[in-house]
C-alpha cells in the first residue's frame, strides 16, 4: 500500500477546523484533524510542505514517517508543525485500522476499559446562570463538569477580581450539584503565581477534580513553586507540543493530570509515548479536546487503550458538530463515550458535505487588563 494523495479541508462551524484526508492506492483513506484553532492556514502550509515527502510512502510506517516529519527540516518541529504532523499521524493510524479491519484501540494493545468518562463546558454570565448550566448538565447525565475563569465586559480580565469571582462560582456550583459530581475549572494560563496560589488554596476544601493550566506554559519551572503551595490537583500541558515539553512536569511530578492534546503534540504516535512516561509517575491523562468530531474519535481510541486515563474533554457530544460531514460518530451515553466497533477511527468523511461549511479566518478572543495590557485568553 502506498500514499497517493494528501488533501486539506478547512471549515467553519461553531469554530474553525482543519481536517486531512490521506488517500492510498488501495482505495483506503485516512482521516485526521489538527489543533491550534485560529492558525489553520499556517498548518495547511506545513502540510503542503510535507506532502511531497508523503507521496509514495507506506502508511503503515507511522513511526518512521513521524520521525522524518518532525526532524527532517533540521529544526525540530514546534506547534504549527506538530499540529500538522498530528493530523497526518491520526490519518495514518486510521488507514492502518481500516486496512486490518479493526478499531485503532486494538492496535494500541486492546481495550482496557468499557467506556470513557467525559466532561463538558458550562457557561454563565452570572454565578446563578453558571449554577443553572451545571445543574442542567447533571440532569443530562454528565458526571464531570468544567467551566473557565470569567472575564468581564469589553474583554477585560483583571486577575484578582476574576479569582474572587471564580472562588464564589466554585462554592456555588459545589452547593448546587452536590458532592458526587466532579468539578474542574480552567484558569487558561491567565493568571500569575500569586493569584493561582490564592485560588488553589481557597478551593482545596471544595475538592476539585483538578485546576487546569493556572500559569502560562512557557516556563514549567514556575509550577515547582505552585506545587509546594497547594494540595489542589493540577492539570497541565494542553499547549505542549512533544514529549520533550512534557519532560519536566512529568519527571518532577509537577502535575496530577497530563493535558495531552493529540492534535497539537504530534498525534497518536507521540501521545502513546507521553502516556507511557506518565504511567511511570502515576500521572493520569485528562486530555485536551476542544475541537472537532475527528479529534473526539481519535482521543477515544487512545483512551480506550490507555490504562492511566482519567477523563476526556468533550465540548460537543457526538452528533452535535458536523454530523453530515463526519458520519458514524461514536455514542455518548450518561456521561461516557462508548467503544466503536468499526475499523480505524470508526468514522467516515463526506467530502461533498464539507463544502457547506466554508472557511473564514477567525481570531480567538483577545483579553486585556484594565490598564490596556494584553493578557492570555
Amino acid at each position: 500500500m502506498k500514499i497517493t494523495d494528501v488533501t486539506v479541508y478547512l471549515a467553519k462551524e461553531w469554530r474553525t477546523f482543519l481536517f486531512v484526508v490521506i488517500d492510498t492506492d488501495e482505495g483506503i483513506y485516512g482521516l485526521g484533524e489538527a489543533g491550534i484553532t485560529g492558525r489553520e492556514l499556517a498548518i495547511k502550509g506545513a502540510i503542503e510542505h510535507f506532502t511531497p515527502q508523503l507521496i509514495g510512502q507506506d502508511p503503515f510506517r507511522t513511526e518512521h514517517i513521524w520521525q522524518t516529519l518532525f526532524r527532517g527540516g533540521f529544526f525540530p518541529a514546534q506547534r504549527i508543525l506538530t499540529a500538522a504532523i498530528a493530523a497526518i499521524d491520526i490519518a495514518l493510524w486510521d488507514i492502518k485500522g481500516k486496512a486490518l479491519g479493526v478499531p485503532i484501540y486494538q492496535l494500541l494493545g486492546g481495550r482496557v476499559r468499557d467506556k470513557v468518562l467525559t466532561y463538558n463546558h458550562n457557561y454563565g454570565e452570572t454565578v446563578e446562570e453558571l449554577v443553572e448550566s451545571c445543574q442542567q448538565s447533571v440532569e443530562e447525565g454528565w458526571k464531570v463538569l468544567r467551566w473557565g475563569l470569567a472575564h468581564y465586559g469589553n474583554d477585560v480580565l483583571e486577575p484578582r477580581p476574576a479569582v474572587r469571582r471564580a472562588v464564589k462560582e466554585f462554592q456555588a456550583v459545589r452547593e448546587g450539584v452536590g458532592d458526587d459530581i466532579d468539578l474542574c475549572i480552567d484558569l487558561h494560563t491567565r493568571i500569575n503565581l500569586a493569584d493561582a496560589t490564592t485560588f488553589c488554596q481557597e478551593v482545596e476544601p471544595l475538592h476539585p477534580f483538578f485546576v487546569e493550566d493556572p500559569l502560562r506554559a512557557e516556563n514549567p519551572q514556575s509550577y515547582r513553586h505552585l506545587r509546594t503551595r497547594t494540595s489542589a490537583p493540577l492539570a497541565i500541558g494542553e499547549q505542549y507540543n512533544s514529549k520533550w515539553e512534557f519532560r519536566q512536569i512529568i519527571e518532577e511530578e509537577l502535575t496530577d493530570y497530563a493535558r495531552i492534546d493529540l492534535c497539537v503534540c504530534g498525534g497518536i504516535t507521540e501521545a502513546q509515548k507521553i502516556a507511557g512516561w506518565c504511567e511511570t509517575h502515576y500521572i493520569d491523562l485528562a486530555v485536551h479536546n476542544p475541537i472537532g468530531p475527528v479529534a473526539t474519535s481519535a482521543f477515544l481510541q487512545l483512551a480506550l487503550a490507555c490504562s492511566n486515563f482519567a477523563v476526556q474533554e468533550l465540548p460537543r457530544r457526538p452528533g452535535e458538530s458536523m454530523p453530515d460531514v463526519v458520519v458514524n460518530q461514536p455514542v455518548w451515553e450518561d456521561g461516557y463515550l462508548l467503544p466503536p466497533e468499526a475499523p480505524g477511527l470508526g468514522i467516515e468523511f463526506d467530502r461533498e458535505a464539507i463544502k457547506k461549511y466554508p472557511f473564514e479566518i477567525t481570531e480567538l478572543p483577545r483579553l486585556h487588563r484594565a490598564d490596556g495590557t494584553f493578557t492570555n485568553w
